[in-house]
């Protein structure tokens, strides 16, 4: 056993020890015996010494300063960390660019409190503006200083959007090889990617395992997502299987669809209620991911109290998604998928518009109208003065109007920017033209 593979394979970092046989290849969900068992108050793991329920850091509560600006809230932050660190949740997920570059620091604050091996540290090489090899070595560095450690436990790629994007950005900048270095020296302990791309960009990162090995790949994944991925995206069900057919553990981004999938339309909400009335609507998008055995993290961008107990609560206390289940979550996204939503996430990576729209505001406010069942139809709508008023009344009050939808002039620079590659100009004029037919009639 050599230096690298003793590193990653000691302790409570064991990450990649083999699991049970995962999903047969074509199968829509885990046979049942694939399933992971249920779990009575302790945290759900697949892989050894890795609670299933991770913590997404780009979601930290805010606080506004004595200049009126959004800063990171440390000291609600730490107590998040020490309810999570409590009850199991050990893997922490953060970038240099996420919250203005300050999610790192105010990450490492809070978990710089507990010793380093009762924590797993996910971050990221988000090259984008400046791919060049001394800037991204930086960059590596600079996460290292800021964790006060010498070792990364799981270490991205941050968004693959192709196979011309990941040889510009890491294999001809020379990148690639130093990484590689890095984790034979058990710098980096686990070396994987981050994808939101085409079916062909994963393909061409698949056909390079042989040559790199990935330890793990993250990928967005739910039961919307599992075979309804919709627009340019890949179905996760696709993703999910050619990752455990190579043995590959999976971390999944966006469970709940952007938050999309916390709050359903009234009709699947019912269905939902009537087999668990006590449990949230959200539980059943975490269940779902908890219920595949090659899952090592489902990560959640837990901003309150209430979202991380409720996810603890379905993590502690796990039941796996029954075959009637899985069908009802399948029948539910074959609905949701007809709705006209946008399906933004909130990431914000197009932002900021150099023409001051706020761009996932208006998405925002668009899909929750959809979802709530506020959304006023143009044509035969009872009281539908009343509700075209409200209506507008809220889309202001929501966004101002100097950001609305109506500013954009198609300029296109947000596009290439969306990891769920939204057409961001042609949505913002769908839904400015609705705004319009809604305040002429």
């Amino acid at each position: 056993m050599d230096r690298r593979e003793f590193l990653r394979t000691s302790g409570a970092i064991a990450a990649t020890t083999a699991l049970a046989a995962c999903a047969p290849k074509g199968t829509s969900e885990p046979s049942a015996q694939d399933r992971p068992l249920e779990t009575d108050g302790q945290m759900l793991q697949h892989y050894p010494g890795i609670g299933v329920l991770g913590y997404g850091c780009m979601r930290w509560p805010m606080v506004k300063d004595e200049n009126g600006q959004d800063r990171i809230d440390q000291a609600k932050v730490n107590e998040l960390v020490d309810k999570a660190m409590a009850n199991g949740v050990n893997y922490y997920d953060t970038s240099p660019v996420y919250l203005q570059g300050d999610s790192e620091r105010a990450t490492a604050e809070a978990l710089s409190r507990y010793p380093r091996e009762s924590w797993l540290l996910a971050t990221k090489l988000s090259n984008f503006s400046d791919a060049s090899y001394d800037n991204s070595v930086l960059m590596y560095r600079r996460s290292l200083k800021i964790f006060n450690t010498d070792y990364i436990d799981y270490y991205l790629l941050h968004s693959i959007g192709s196979a011309d994007d990941f040889k510009a950005r890491f294999e001809d900048t020379g990148i690639m090889d130093f990484l590689l270095r890095e984790r034979e020296l058990g710098h980096i302990r686990n070396l994987g990617f981050s994808i939101h791309s085409q079916q062909a960009g994963f393909d061409s990162m698949m056909e390079l395992h042989p040559k790199y090995h990935w330890d793990f790949v993250q990928i967005q994944m739910n039961y919307l997502d599992w075979t309804h991925a919709g627009g340019r995206n890949t179905n996760a069900k696709y993703l999910y299987e050619e990752l455990a057919a190579r043995d590959i553990p999976v971390v999944i981004m966006e469970p709940l669809r952007g938050g999309g999938l916390a709050s359903l339309t009234s009709g699947p909400t019912a269905k939902l209620k009537a087999i668990e009335p006590d449990k949230s609507v959200s539980s059943w998008a975490f269940r779902f991911c908890g219920s595949f055995p090659k899952v090592m993290v489902a990560l959640s961008g837990m901003t309150y109290m209430e979202h991380l107990e409720d996810n603890l609560d379905t993590y502690t206390h796990f039941k796996p998604l029954t075959d009637s289940e899985f069908e009802l979550l399948e029948e539910i996204a074959e609905e949701a998928a007809d709705f006209p939503l946008v399906g933004c996430t909130g990431c914000q990576y197009c932002m900021p518009c150099p023409y001051g729209i706020n761009i996932p505001g208006v998405f925002r406010f668009y899909d929750k109208s959809v979802i709530d069942e506020t959304y006023v139809k143009t044509h035969g709508q009872k009281d539908f003065d009343r509700a075209r008023k409200r209506y507008l009344a809220e889309y202001n009050k929501a966004v101002e109007s100097a950001r609305q939808a109506d500013h954009c002039i198609s300029c296109g620079k947000c596009t290439s920017h969306c990891p769920q590659h939204i057409r961001i100009p042609r949505e913002l004029a769908r839904i400015n033209a609705y705004i319009e037919e809604i305040r002429q009639a």
